[in-house]
């Protein structure tokens, strides 16, 4: 073939299918990765295969390569067809009733179709599909031609300011295919190309697959696979090429459609390209006759002598990254590497699922800037940069190492953070029908909510609008102040949210009155890039962040509250799925945090019980595990054999948690027996037994008689006016903490008076206050000489005290439980209590 013709297509498609606007942020104009589908034939067997997992894999494998292209021959129906309802699917979901607006150059539209053959297909208005077709390409041997001259163009992968060169990364996609296809991988194994084979598509792919899981059934499965009459030539050129692909075969990779995961293919995908650049000067290149063809070393390998010389260490100048980079000087200073890692913030990143991320997934950014730090000892100096993408691609593998290595986040990236991760990207922020997690934010706080997910975004637009979009990202006395007021708006989202107040110290007001100072150099702490997980619902990158923080009790039961009450909000706008994931990553934190109780109660049960008193800060919020776990009704955890512990520990005052024992030791430690809890319980309701004795004494005071005169029952009324006045006194002290010191609690007054009004014994108490008071004006205002009207009302409160009296019995092991159980199902479900006949 022709190679002007080849240069010809290739500059025809970067011309087609890219923009100024398009080039602008890094000058790139060559792809970041490029797949080849191949296979197209006519089928002589009639057997359906997974199209849909095959183009749901082909599509996110796309989109995770960042300017992808997706090279195919154009025919009508078969696979180009497979490929053309995958890329329309693409196209619907990207840009809904916008894609036929969006041209094929769009900057937005980073994953381009190229019809290689240049046909026109004839399509549907419904079903047409935006893509760019070639003057030239038709047959497979241009496409094998045009495919090893794609491999050897040079793509600025990280930017074009700095010559750091590599070349474009292509994977050839096998799917169905017939002999024409065996050979074309046969070929495209000589060139060093690698090759994914669609295992379940049938016809050659699995013909393949077979071929090299047992090459004894090649005769077999040849005539079932393909459904063609061999003769003995067509057959000894099926096994020539099937030969010279086995001895390739490491540059060979299967995805199993049947049982793969989509999301798998982009590691499959990086894997094999990565493998295939590592052991390419290790591998023979063989033609069909199986003679040797000499291998020439790239100019890219030889510049990493040098190098080596330079540094007297073997280990340097080893890497991948190191020897296919061009570089234009000998060993690059640490200002140089950062802005070539600068150079690829610029696009958006493709969020991966971390089930499915391995370190070589696409896109290889990651994969060679790591080893690019590694090999010049610059992991902790330029590693920020790394660390910002991989959190806001969702990369767990590198975020992990990255922070294990020391790398910590810059304050002034954590705008860009929220403002990637959390904001909404299509909606704008004063929309009122927007239902995504900045709506829901913007519902807690509006103020807050706009520094998190707006002020950065109007910040770019107005330096990208008057002046250099390029200095944009680097003005770093504006971004100073917006770091500093973003993390303080995520904690006071934080607190708003789980309605506590700020937490301050003096050493803390001192920080606050001080200037900050060199903010765009300060760290982020690892509890900052939690609260943001916890906002962008990462589960996996809270995790990895809570467990390299501190306080991991109360942190995990903070983190959990703020889901559950994010889930709440999403429900109340009918985001189900939403409400459901955040509902489940908060049951997770739940957990976790129970597990750490269960394991550190089996190691040491005494530091455990401690723990559970353990007062710490965290987000601003001042607390103890078990006290903040009883405001925010986490009853799991309230249960667990530590929270037991300790409050029968208190609950005792350190005597013996037996009743018997317990009443003997007023003897021998009459101090702890008389300040512990228990006993100051049992006199409280012994008060409140008398209390209920003399209530019911004037209250069934015979109305034949002169009630005036009867001096008895008219003391006992005034005590119960008395106590009942205390006991109110109490109550409103216990529920807004008038008279507390400084404690761990501090939340707002509407806070503690929703969890007091939750409790169904405190709204006992107070209709049973409320009804006394009622009684009194009743009995002062309307008075008779019977008292008829005050009595009754008197015969109502007294009634609910009754009723008071039975939460006595909560304390009780085997009584508490059945109490509690009676009154879910009869007051909260509405349900009768099932008897036995």
């Amino acid at each position: 073939m022709d190679a002007n013709d080849l240069k010809f297509t290739w500059n025809e498609i970067t011309q087609g299918v890219t923009t100024t606007n398009s080039t602008s942020d890094d000058g790139n104009t060559s792809p970041t990765m490029v797949f080849s589908v191949i296979g197209d034939s006519d089928s002589f067997v009639p057997r359906p295969w997974p199209k849909t997992v095959f183009q749901t894999a082909l599509i996110e494998a796309a989109k995770s390569g960042g300017e992808t292209w997706i090279l195919y021959n154009g025919k009508k129906h078969g696979l180009s067809k497979v490929v053309r309802e995958a890329y329309k699917n693409y196209e619907d979901i990207e840009f809904k009733t916008r894609a036929a607006k969006n041209k094929i150059s769009d900057p937005d539209r980073h994953v381009k179709l190229v019809n290689i053959a240049g046909k026109e297909v004839s399509q549907n208005t419904s079903e047409k599909t935006t893509e760019f077709k070639t003057t030239l390409g038709e047959g497979q041997e241009f496409l094998l031609d045009f495919e090893k001259f794609v491999s050897e163009q040079d793509v600025s992968f990280f930017s074009q300011q700095m010559d750091t060169k590599m070349p474009v990364p292509i994977a050839i996609i096998v799917c169905e295919g017939d002999i024409e296809t065996i050979a074309h991988i046969s070929k495209a194994l000589q060139h060093k190309l690698p090759v994914i084979i669609m295992k379940g598509s049938g016809m050659a792919a699995d013909l393949v697959v077979d071929y090299l899981e047992n090459k004894n059934l090649l005769r077999k499965k040849a005539s079932i696979l393909l459904g063609i009459r061999f003769d003995d030539t067509t057959y000894q050129e099926l096994k020539k090429h099937l030969k010279s692909i086995d001895k390739a075969k490491d540059l060979v990779e299967v995805f199993d459609l049947e049982r793969d995961d989509p999301l798998m293919l982009s590691n499959i995908v990086g894997e094999t390209v990565v493998s295939c650049w590592s052991i390419e000067s290790t591998l023979q290149s063989y033609t069909n006759e199986g003679v040797k063809i000499p291998k020439h070393d790239k100019s890219s390998f030889h510049s990493d002598v040098s190098h080596t010389e330079v540094n007297e260490n073997t280990n340097k100048g080893s890497s991948l990254a190191w020897k296919l980079l061009r570089r234009n000087f000998v060993s690059p200073e640490e200002k140089i590497i950062y802005q070539v890692l600068e150079g690829f913030k610029e696009s958006k990143p493709y969020v991966l699922n971390p089930k499915y991320s391995t370190p070589t997934s696409l896109p290889l950014y990651f994969y060679f800037g790591y080893q690019l730090l590694q090999e010049l000892e610059l992991i902790e100096e330029c590693g920020p940069v790394l660390l910002l993408e991989a959190l806001k691609a969702n990369r767990c593998d590198y975020v992990r190492v990255l922070l294990d290595r020391g790398v910590h986040l810059k304050m002034i990236n954590l705008p860009e953070l929220y403002e990637q991760a959390v904001s909404c990207q299509k909606c704008k922020f004063k929309r009122k029908d927007c239902l995504h997690m900045q709506w829901i934010l913007k519902q807690i706080q509006e103020k807050q909510a706009k520094k998190l997910c707006h002020e950065y975004r109007s910040m770019m637009k107005k330096r990208i609008k008057h002046g250099n979009p390029q200095n944009a990202k680097y003005i770093v006395e504006e971004l100073t102040e917006l770091s500093v007021s973003v993390a303080d708006a995520a904690t006071g989202l934080c607190r708003k949210l789980l309605r506590y107040k700020e937490y301050s110290t003096d050493e803390f007001s001192d920080k606050e009155k001080s200037p900050t100072i060199n903010v765009n150099l300060k760290d982020t702490t690892i509890s900052d890039i939690l609260l943001w997980a916890i906002f962008a619902n990462r589960k996996e990158l809270a995790e990895i962040c809570w467990l390299r923080g501190d306080n991991h009790l109360l942190t995990g039961l903070v983190c959990s509250a703020i889901l559950r009450k994010l889930s709440k909000k999403a429900s109340n706008v009918k985001e189900q799925i939403l409400s459901i994931d955040l509902e489940e990553h908060s049951k997770l934190f739940e957990e976790r945090c129970i597990s750490i109780m269960d394991s550190m109660y089996q190691e040491d049960s005494q530091h455990a019980i401690d723990l559970m008193d353990d007062e710490a800060v965290v987000w601003g919020i001042h607390s103890s595990p078990l006290t903040f776990a009883y405001e925010n009704f986490m009853y799991d955890v309230v249960a667990h054999t530590c929270s037991q512990k300790y409050i029968n520990i208190k609950w005792y005052n350190n005597l013996a948690p037996d009743l018997v024992p317990f009443l003997q030791s007023a003897i021998r430690k009459p101090k702890n027996f008389v300040t512990a809890p228990l006993t100051k319980y049992i006199f409280n309701y012994m008060v409140f037994l008398t209390v209920l004795v003399m209530y019911s004494s004037f209250v069934l005071t015979s109305i034949g008689k002169n009630y005036s005169e009867v001096f008895l029952a008219r003391v006992f009324e005034y005590f119960v006016y008395l106590w009942g006045l205390g006991d109110l006194i109490e109550e409103t002290i216990s529920c807004f903490g008038c008279l507390e010191a400084r404690g761990r609690s501090h939340r707002g007054y509407y806070s503690r008076m929703k969890r007091y009004l939750y409790d169904f014994w405190n709204g006992v108490d107070l209709l049973s206050y409320a009804l006394l008071i009622v009684a009194l004006f009743v009995r002062h205002v309307h008075q008779s000489k019977p008292f008829t009207d005050a009595r009754r009302i008197y015969a109502l409160s007294l009634l609910v005290m009754y009723l008071r009296f039975l939460e006595v019995f909560l304390i009780h092991r085997k009584l508490g439980p059945t109490l509690i159980m009676i009154k879910e199902m009869d007051i909260h479900n509405n349900n009768p209590i099932p008897i036995e006949k």
